[in-house]
């Protein structure tokens, strides 16, 4: 298989390098092109893959074609490599936000098969999260081929595109979230000792842990937290506090907000 992306910002770069790490594809197998040249030439020496002159070089040398540039410029390179996608009806797969299926069938061809997906930054270290939606010429052979590339760097759940929104805040902004509770935690142990490498590297591994523990109880997380919680215990004065600063609203506020941004 032949990847070729258009566009190596901060995703497309964490996607290359979760397929290379987990074997993917080799770095020969990745042919990279971007607006900036010191860039996408940079990033193809330092890992191996294949640096393109053009756009249409990309999709020329590519199977799948990940559009992966600014959706301020995504319809204009779109229409800009159209001829070059439908000549042999390469798969385009976008990870550029806001870009419904529709609007990508209307510029680059109506019979395209078309991937629209929405991954998180933890696709670098083969532990992320990606939402993906198919047009109705992507099937079979060529749609397990596209979703097995973020099978290989996460999980992949199908949605209606009416939810990537809500999507890409639980999974794509709320890593920053996450890290934000991570820092919060880890000071708190500082104001009580403990050393900040010390205290982020408890609280990351907790929340880790946490987190797989959720994943693979058949509990509901309140059930796992009650296992955690003695009666008049320390925990629950903790939640109790928690509670009483707003912790629950705060974050459904940070969820609303983001998804009203998204919306914008």
């Amino acid at each position: 298989m032949q990847l070729g992306f258009i566009g190596v910002g901060g995703m497309a770069q964490a996607i290359i390098k979760g397929l290379l790490a987990k074997n993917e594809l080799a770095p020969d197998e990745i042919v990279v092109h971007s607006a900036h040249p010191a860039h996408y030439e940079q990033f193809a020496q330092a890992t191996g893959v294949v640096a393109a002159k053009t756009n249409q070089e990309v999709v020329a040398n590519s199977d799948f074609v990940v559009l992966a540039v600014t959706p301020n410029v995504a319809v204009d390179v779109l229409k800009d490599i159209r001829e070059d996608l439908n000549a042999e009806q390469k798969t385009l797969i976008s990870i550029v936000a806001g870009l419904s299926l529709e609007r990508m069938a209307e510029v680059a061809g109506y019979e395209l098969p078309i991937l629209r997906t929405l991954p998180n930054l933890n696709v670098a270290i083969g532990v992320g999260m990606t939402a993906i939606a198919a047009n109705d010429y992507l099937t079979g052979a060529k749609l397990a081929d596209a979703k097995g590339l973020f099978d290989a760097i996460g999980s992949t759940t199908e949605l209606p595109e009416a939810n990537f929104s809500t999507f890409s805040a639980l999974a794509g902004s709320s890593p920053a979230y996450i890290y934000l509770f991570i820092d919060a935690l880890a000071r708190a142990g500082v104001k009580h000792g403990l050393s900040k490498d010390d205290a982020t590297k408890i609280a990351a591994t907790v929340t880790a842990g946490s987190a797989q523990m959720v994943l693979q109880s058949d509990e509901v997380p309140f059930a796992l937290i009650d296992q955690v919680s003695s009666p008049g215990g320390s925990t629950v004065a903790g939640l109790l506090a928690m509670e009483e600063a707003g912790f629950m609203t705060a974050v459904v506020k940070g969820i609303d907000a983001t998804i009203e941004r998204d919306q914008a």
